[in-house]
Protein backbone atom coordinates (compact mmCIF):
# COMPACT_ATOMS: atom_id res chain seq x y z
CA UNK A 1 0.00 0.00 0.00
CA UNK A 2 1.40 3.27 -0.80
CA UNK A 3 2.18 5.92 2.16
CA UNK A 4 1.27 9.58 2.78
CA UNK A 5 3.89 11.88 4.31
CA UNK A 6 3.52 15.10 5.76
CA UNK A 7 6.26 17.62 4.92
CA UNK A 8 6.67 19.46 8.00
CA UNK A 9 8.19 22.38 7.20
CA UNK A 10 5.74 23.94 4.18
CA UNK A 11 2.78 21.29 5.31
CA UNK A 12 2.41 19.87 1.84
CA UNK A 13 1.74 15.97 2.21
CA UNK A 14 3.36 13.22 -0.70
CA UNK A 15 2.22 10.51 -1.53
CA UNK A 16 4.87 7.88 -1.87
CA UNK A 17 3.67 5.12 -4.25
CA UNK A 18 6.37 2.60 -5.59
CA UNK A 19 3.87 0.07 -7.34
CA UNK A 20 2.97 3.65 -9.62
CA UNK A 21 6.64 2.81 -11.41
CA UNK A 22 5.35 0.02 -13.19
CA UNK A 23 2.57 1.51 -15.44
CA UNK A 24 2.75 0.76 -19.02
CA UNK A 25 3.36 4.02 -21.63
CA UNK A 26 2.27 3.89 -24.98
CA UNK A 27 3.72 7.10 -25.92
CA UNK A 28 7.13 7.86 -27.10
CA UNK A 29 7.23 11.71 -26.95
CA UNK A 30 4.87 12.22 -29.92
CA UNK A 31 0.97 13.59 -29.64
CA UNK A 32 -0.69 10.93 -31.59
CA UNK A 33 -0.54 7.00 -31.10
CA UNK A 34 -2.10 4.83 -33.33
CA UNK A 35 -4.25 1.77 -31.58
CA UNK A 36 -2.35 -1.49 -32.39
CA UNK A 37 -4.69 -3.57 -30.21
CA UNK A 38 -2.87 -3.15 -26.77
CA UNK A 39 -4.95 -0.13 -25.40
CA UNK A 40 -7.15 -1.26 -22.38
CA UNK A 41 -9.61 1.31 -22.98
CA UNK A 42 -10.76 0.78 -26.10
CA UNK A 43 -14.33 -0.66 -27.36
CA UNK A 44 -13.51 -4.81 -27.07
CA UNK A 45 -11.03 -4.42 -24.46
CA UNK A 46 -13.20 -4.24 -21.09
CA UNK A 47 -11.36 -7.54 -20.15
CA UNK A 48 -7.94 -5.53 -19.76
CA UNK A 49 -9.66 -3.45 -17.04
CA UNK A 50 -10.71 -4.25 -13.45
CA UNK A 51 -14.48 -4.38 -13.34
CA UNK A 52 -16.22 -0.95 -14.15
CA UNK A 53 -17.36 0.96 -11.40
CA UNK A 54 -20.54 2.56 -13.40
CA UNK A 55 -20.54 3.65 -17.55
CA UNK A 56 -23.26 5.24 -19.60
CA UNK A 57 -24.80 2.64 -21.74
CA UNK A 58 -27.60 1.30 -23.24
CA UNK A 59 -29.95 -0.65 -20.92
CA UNK A 60 -29.59 -3.74 -23.34
CA UNK A 61 -25.66 -4.00 -23.16
CA UNK A 62 -24.29 -5.88 -20.08
CA UNK A 63 -21.41 -4.26 -17.88
CA UNK A 64 -17.57 -4.95 -18.64
CA UNK A 65 -19.01 -5.40 -22.43
CA UNK A 66 -19.14 -3.00 -25.40
CA UNK A 67 -22.19 -0.59 -25.80
CA UNK A 68 -20.67 1.71 -23.71
CA UNK A 69 -20.50 5.54 -24.33
CA UNK A 70 -18.52 6.66 -21.24
CA UNK A 71 -16.89 4.13 -18.80
CA UNK A 72 -15.26 4.78 -15.15
CA UNK A 73 -13.32 2.26 -14.02
CA UNK A 74 -10.48 1.89 -11.19
CA UNK A 75 -7.15 2.49 -12.23
CA UNK A 76 -5.22 -0.51 -12.17
CA UNK A 77 -2.09 1.15 -10.90
CA UNK A 78 -3.85 3.74 -8.41
CA UNK A 79 -2.15 6.30 -5.89
CA UNK A 80 -4.63 5.22 -3.28
CA UNK A 81 -6.14 2.51 -2.77
CA UNK A 82 -9.93 2.67 -1.38
CA UNK A 83 -9.60 -0.61 1.22
CA UNK A 84 -7.96 -0.26 4.24
CA UNK A 85 -8.22 2.70 6.94
CA UNK A 86 -5.99 5.42 7.14
CA UNK A 87 -4.00 4.59 10.68
CA UNK A 88 -1.89 7.79 11.37
CA UNK A 89 0.62 7.94 13.04
CA UNK A 90 4.03 9.61 13.70
CA UNK A 91 7.38 8.22 13.22
CA UNK A 92 9.36 10.74 15.43
CA UNK A 93 8.05 14.54 14.21
CA UNK A 94 7.19 12.98 10.94
CA UNK A 95 3.06 12.69 10.52
CA UNK A 96 2.67 9.43 8.44
CA UNK A 97 -0.97 7.71 7.25
CA UNK A 98 -1.66 4.58 4.86
CA UNK A 99 -2.32 5.73 1.46
CA UNK A 100 -5.97 5.07 1.59
CA UNK A 101 -8.51 6.76 -1.49
CA UNK A 102 -10.00 6.32 -4.39
CA UNK A 103 -8.12 6.14 -7.55
CA UNK A 104 -10.81 6.41 -11.10
CA UNK A 105 -10.44 6.54 -14.34
CA UNK A 106 -12.84 8.07 -16.84
CA UNK A 107 -12.83 6.68 -20.32
CA UNK A 108 -14.05 9.51 -22.28
CA UNK A 109 -14.97 7.45 -25.37
CA UNK A 110 -14.86 4.19 -27.19
CA UNK A 111 -12.70 5.91 -30.22
CA UNK A 112 -9.29 5.66 -29.68
CA UNK A 113 -9.20 8.14 -32.27
CA UNK A 114 -10.67 11.06 -30.71
CA UNK A 115 -9.71 13.56 -28.36
CA UNK A 116 -11.68 15.60 -26.14
CA UNK A 117 -11.81 18.51 -28.37
CA UNK A 118 -12.95 15.59 -31.57
CA UNK A 119 -15.57 14.82 -29.51
CA UNK A 120 -19.51 16.28 -29.95
CA UNK A 121 -20.89 18.65 -27.91
CA UNK A 122 -23.11 15.80 -26.22
CA UNK A 123 -20.61 13.48 -25.98
CA UNK A 124 -18.86 16.35 -23.35
CA UNK A 125 -21.81 16.79 -21.89
CA UNK A 126 -22.27 13.07 -21.18
CA UNK A 127 -18.68 13.35 -19.45
CA UNK A 128 -19.60 16.24 -17.60
CA UNK A 129 -22.62 14.47 -16.01
CA UNK A 130 -20.45 11.75 -15.67
CA UNK A 131 -17.96 14.26 -13.26
CA UNK A 132 -21.10 15.10 -11.52
CA UNK A 133 -21.38 11.37 -10.54
CA UNK A 134 -18.34 10.78 -9.34
CA UNK A 135 -18.30 13.64 -7.02
CA UNK A 136 -21.66 13.16 -5.30
CA UNK A 137 -20.76 9.11 -4.92
CA UNK A 138 -16.98 9.51 -3.84
CA UNK A 139 -18.43 12.29 -1.19
CA UNK A 140 -20.14 9.88 0.83
CA UNK A 141 -16.72 8.40 1.86
CA UNK A 142 -16.27 10.12 5.37
CA UNK A 143 -12.59 9.14 5.21
CA UNK A 144 -12.42 11.44 1.79
CA UNK A 145 -11.71 15.10 2.40
CA UNK A 146 -11.09 16.02 -0.95
CA UNK A 147 -12.35 14.72 -4.62
CA UNK A 148 -10.15 16.00 -7.67
CA UNK A 149 -10.68 15.79 -11.19
CA UNK A 150 -8.36 16.07 -13.37
CA UNK A 151 -7.46 15.47 -17.35
CA UNK A 152 -3.85 14.96 -18.80
CA UNK A 153 -3.45 14.86 -22.12
CA UNK A 154 -0.53 14.25 -24.20
CA UNK A 155 2.88 12.94 -23.10
CA UNK A 156 4.24 16.42 -21.80
CA UNK A 157 1.23 16.54 -19.32
CA UNK A 158 1.89 13.38 -17.85
CA UNK A 159 -0.23 11.06 -20.01
CA UNK A 160 0.92 7.31 -20.37
CA UNK A 161 -1.68 6.39 -22.66
CA UNK A 162 -3.06 7.96 -25.68
CA UNK A 163 -6.63 6.75 -25.38
CA UNK A 164 -8.54 10.09 -24.12
CA UNK A 165 -9.42 10.03 -20.39
CA UNK A 166 -10.08 12.15 -17.62
CA UNK A 167 -9.43 10.58 -13.60
CA UNK A 168 -10.72 10.91 -10.30
CA UNK A 169 -8.45 11.17 -6.87
CA UNK A 170 -10.16 10.82 -3.69
CA UNK A 171 -7.85 12.03 -0.81
CA UNK A 172 -8.23 11.96 3.08
CA UNK A 173 -6.70 15.27 3.98
CA UNK A 174 -7.33 18.94 1.49
CA UNK A 175 -4.33 19.13 -0.63
CA UNK A 176 -1.97 22.72 -0.14
CA UNK A 177 -3.15 23.97 -3.87
CA UNK A 178 -7.07 23.98 -2.59
CA UNK A 179 -6.22 25.13 0.58
CA UNK A 180 -4.59 28.38 -0.91
CA UNK A 181 -7.66 28.96 -2.85
CA UNK A 182 -9.45 28.10 -0.51
CA UNK A 183 -8.02 30.24 2.21
CA UNK A 184 -7.72 33.61 -0.22
CA UNK A 185 -11.39 33.12 -1.25
CA UNK A 186 -12.43 33.02 2.39
CA UNK A 187 -10.67 35.96 3.43
CA UNK A 188 -12.08 38.13 0.33
CA UNK A 189 -15.52 37.07 1.59
CA UNK A 190 -15.17 38.07 5.54
CA UNK A 191 -13.47 41.13 4.33
CA UNK A 192 -15.79 42.27 1.59
CA UNK A 193 -18.95 39.69 1.86
CA UNK A 194 -18.69 39.30 -1.51
CA UNK A 195 -17.62 36.32 -3.49
CA UNK A 196 -14.00 37.03 -5.09
CA UNK A 197 -14.45 34.95 -8.07
CA UNK A 198 -17.59 36.53 -8.93
CA UNK A 199 -16.16 40.48 -8.24
CA UNK A 200 -13.20 39.07 -10.92
CA UNK A 201 -15.90 38.00 -13.16
CA UNK A 202 -17.50 41.32 -12.65
CA UNK A 203 -14.54 43.39 -13.73
CA UNK A 204 -13.27 41.48 -16.13
CA UNK A 205 -16.82 41.86 -17.84
CA UNK A 206 -16.78 45.83 -17.20
CA UNK A 207 -13.70 46.75 -18.47
CA UNK A 208 -13.08 46.20 -22.14
CA UNK A 209 -12.92 42.32 -21.79
CA UNK A 210 -9.17 42.16 -22.68
CA UNK A 211 -8.65 38.87 -21.03
CA UNK A 212 -12.19 37.30 -21.76
CA UNK A 213 -11.37 34.26 -24.29
CA UNK A 214 -14.63 33.03 -24.92
CA UNK A 215 -18.00 33.32 -23.01
CA UNK A 216 -21.71 32.62 -23.53
CA UNK A 217 -24.78 33.11 -21.71
CA UNK A 218 -24.22 30.96 -18.78
CA UNK A 219 -20.12 30.38 -18.36
CA UNK A 220 -16.82 32.55 -18.93
CA UNK A 221 -13.30 31.54 -20.07
CA UNK A 222 -10.78 33.97 -18.97
CA UNK A 223 -7.22 34.32 -18.83
CA UNK A 224 -6.28 35.07 -15.39
CA UNK A 225 -4.67 38.48 -14.49
CA UNK A 226 -1.72 36.71 -13.03
CA UNK A 227 -1.26 33.84 -15.59
CA UNK A 228 1.56 31.35 -14.65
CA UNK A 229 1.68 29.47 -17.89
CA UNK A 230 1.18 30.38 -21.98
CA UNK A 231 -2.30 30.63 -22.75
CA UNK A 232 -3.60 29.25 -19.37
CA UNK A 233 -7.42 29.20 -19.33
CA UNK A 234 -10.05 29.54 -16.57
CA UNK A 235 -13.52 28.46 -17.00
CA UNK A 236 -16.44 29.66 -14.27
CA UNK A 237 -19.96 29.63 -13.98
CA UNK A 238 -21.15 33.72 -14.24
CA UNK A 239 -23.57 32.35 -11.82
CA UNK A 240 -22.17 31.72 -8.03
CA UNK A 241 -21.86 28.11 -7.26
CA UNK A 242 -19.34 26.71 -4.75
CA UNK A 243 -19.89 22.96 -5.85
CA UNK A 244 -19.71 21.77 -9.00
CA UNK A 245 -22.45 19.13 -8.25
CA UNK A 246 -24.80 21.67 -8.04
CA UNK A 247 -24.53 22.02 -11.79
CA UNK A 248 -27.96 22.29 -13.95
CA UNK A 249 -29.14 20.67 -17.24
CA UNK A 250 -29.28 23.92 -18.90
CA UNK A 251 -25.65 24.85 -17.40
CA UNK A 252 -24.11 21.39 -18.38
CA UNK A 253 -24.71 21.40 -21.71
CA UNK A 254 -23.34 25.35 -22.11
CA UNK A 255 -20.32 24.40 -19.85
CA UNK A 256 -20.15 21.50 -22.85
CA UNK A 257 -20.51 24.24 -25.45
CA UNK A 258 -17.84 26.16 -24.27
CA UNK A 259 -15.33 23.77 -23.69
CA UNK A 260 -15.45 22.65 -26.87
CA UNK A 261 -15.47 25.76 -28.13
CA UNK A 262 -12.27 26.51 -26.07
CA UNK A 263 -10.35 22.69 -26.66
CA UNK A 264 -10.92 22.91 -30.18
CA UNK A 265 -9.33 26.42 -30.90
CA UNK A 266 -6.75 25.48 -28.40
CA UNK A 267 -6.07 22.57 -30.84
CA UNK A 268 -6.12 24.89 -34.23
CA UNK A 269 -3.96 27.55 -32.35
CA UNK A 270 -1.68 25.72 -30.28
CA UNK A 271 -0.96 22.75 -32.40
CA UNK A 272 -2.86 19.96 -30.05
CA UNK A 273 -0.43 20.75 -27.21
CA UNK A 274 -0.42 18.97 -24.57
CA UNK A 275 -2.52 20.07 -21.79
CA UNK A 276 -3.66 19.58 -18.16
CA UNK A 277 -7.35 20.23 -17.19
CA UNK A 278 -8.13 20.71 -13.21
CA UNK A 279 -11.98 20.95 -11.90
CA UNK A 280 -11.30 22.63 -8.41
CA UNK A 281 -14.69 22.14 -6.69
CA UNK A 282 -15.22 23.22 -2.66
CA UNK A 283 -14.04 20.06 -0.70
CA UNK A 284 -17.27 18.52 0.32
CA UNK A 285 -21.09 18.03 -1.08
CA UNK A 286 -23.59 19.74 0.22
CA UNK A 287 -24.76 17.63 3.41
CA UNK A 288 -23.97 17.26 7.11
CA UNK A 289 -20.80 19.02 8.35
CA UNK A 290 -17.95 16.41 9.54
CA UNK A 291 -15.44 16.59 12.48
CA UNK A 292 -12.02 17.92 10.85
CA UNK A 293 -13.27 19.03 7.15
CA UNK A 294 -12.88 22.53 6.05
CA UNK A 295 -16.51 23.66 6.02
CA UNK A 296 -17.00 25.78 3.02
CA UNK A 297 -19.56 28.52 3.14
CA UNK A 298 -21.78 28.50 0.02
CA UNK A 299 -20.54 31.82 -0.79
CA UNK A 300 -16.95 32.27 0.07
CA UNK A 301 -15.84 29.57 -3.09
CA UNK A 302 -16.26 29.22 -6.55
CA UNK A 303 -16.03 25.92 -8.56
CA UNK A 304 -14.03 26.53 -11.76
CA UNK A 305 -11.90 24.39 -14.42
CA UNK A 306 -8.05 25.21 -14.93
CA UNK A 307 -6.64 24.52 -18.25
CA UNK A 308 -2.88 24.73 -18.42
CA UNK A 309 -1.33 24.09 -22.36
CA UNK A 310 2.25 22.50 -21.54
CA UNK A 311 4.40 24.78 -24.01
CA UNK A 312 7.10 26.23 -21.87
CA UNK A 313 8.70 24.14 -19.05
CA UNK A 314 8.54 25.11 -15.37
CA UNK A 315 12.62 25.53 -14.25
CA UNK A 316 15.04 25.94 -11.67
CA UNK A 317 13.58 30.07 -10.76
CA UNK A 318 9.75 28.53 -10.31
CA UNK A 319 10.72 25.37 -8.33
CA UNK A 320 13.14 27.65 -6.32
CA UNK A 321 10.75 30.42 -5.46
CA UNK A 322 7.06 29.47 -6.20
CA UNK A 323 7.45 33.06 -8.79
CA UNK A 324 6.63 32.03 -12.16
CA UNK A 325 8.03 33.40 -15.55
CA UNK A 326 5.01 33.96 -18.50
CA UNK A 327 6.28 35.37 -21.60
CA UNK A 328 3.01 35.20 -23.16
CA UNK A 329 0.86 38.13 -21.84
CA UNK A 330 -2.84 36.76 -20.92
CA UNK A 331 -4.31 39.96 -22.93
CA UNK A 332 -2.85 38.40 -25.75
CA UNK A 333 -3.27 34.62 -25.13
CA UNK A 334 -7.32 35.83 -25.04
CA UNK A 335 -7.08 38.08 -28.13
CA UNK A 336 -5.86 35.39 -29.98
CA UNK A 337 -8.25 32.71 -28.74
CA UNK A 338 -11.05 35.19 -29.07
CA UNK A 339 -10.04 36.24 -32.64
CA UNK A 340 -9.29 32.60 -33.70
CA UNK A 341 -12.62 32.08 -35.80
CA UNK A 342 -12.37 35.35 -37.18
CA UNK A 343 -8.50 34.61 -38.84
CA UNK A 344 -9.95 31.28 -39.44
CA UNK A 345 -12.62 31.90 -41.49
CA UNK A 346 -10.32 34.51 -43.53
CA UNK A 347 -7.70 32.03 -44.71
CA UNK A 348 -10.64 29.77 -45.99
CA UNK A 349 -11.76 32.41 -47.82
CA UNK A 350 -8.32 33.31 -49.16
CA UNK A 351 -8.03 29.90 -49.66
Amino acid sequence: MAEIRKDPITGRWVIIAVDRSQRPSDFVHNQSVQNDGSCPFCVGAEDKTPPEIVALRPQDTQANKPGWKVRVVPNKFPALKIEGELEKHGVGLYDVMHGVGAHEVIVETPDHSLGMADLEVSNIADILEMYKNRLLDLSKDPRFKYILIFKNHGYEAGATLAHTHSQVIATPVTPINIKSELHGAREYFLMKDRCLFCDIIRQELMFGKDRVAIENELFIVLAPFASRFPFEFCILPKKHAHNYTSISEEEKWALADILKALLTRMKDVLNDPSYNFILHTSPRAEGPARPGYWQTLPYDFHWHIEIIPRLTRTAGFEWGTGFYINPTAPEEAAKYIRQWEIKKKEMNYMA
